[in-house]
């Protein structure tokens, strides 16, 4: 980026407007998103698959757990920021649900197309693979709903009028 973009970012931040063009911005969020959902889908998956629960628990569990470290993450930067704990809540709701829910979507989809993948022991390539695999294609599905969102002042744009 150049120093003259930064300023303009900067410019247009101060004045609540978001930068509207900017892919960075969106895979930023979007890896974000992607760090608490990861958290919260693998540890759920590590557990349906552990206690050899079906696939619709283990993916409700992984689910489940994944809004709740993705919305965790960005209610701890919103927090470090002075915002009460009732407007971080609604900061987080308001930034993440579409993103984490998208990603959720797609990634528990994948996992249900690999053959063999949910039914693949903790210790199998095929669950590992097949679970990075659909982290994958879900960031890349979501990046562009972040960047859609964000250009509209919405999702993740409103975290960071507190960063």
């Amino acid at each position: 980026m150049s120093t003259e973009h930064d300023h303009q970012h900067q410019n247009a931040h101060h004045h609540g407007q978001h930068d509207t063009s900017s892919w960075r911005t969106a895979a930023s969020a979007t890896l974000h998103c992607l760090t608490g959902c990861a958290i919260g889908e693998i540890l759920g998956m590590v557990i349906g698959t552990a206690l050899g629960w079906s696939n619709l628990a283990t993916i409700a569990l992984a689910v489940v757990l994944a809004f709740f470290f993705g919305y965790a993450l960005t209610m701890r930067g919103v927090l470090r920021a002075g915002v009460p704990f009732r407007q971080a809540v609604k900061i987080a709701l308001i930034a993440d649900t579409v993103s984490i829910a998208v990603m959720e979507i797609v990634d528990n989809g994948v996992m249900l197309a690999v053959p063999g993948a949910m039914e693949a022991g903790l210790a199998s390539p095929t669950f590992w693979g097949a679970l990075a695999f659909a982290l994958a294609v879900a960031f890349i599905v979501t990046v562009p709903v972040n960047k859609w969102m964000i250009s509209r002042g919405t999702g993740h744009a409103v975290v960071h009028d507190y960063h």
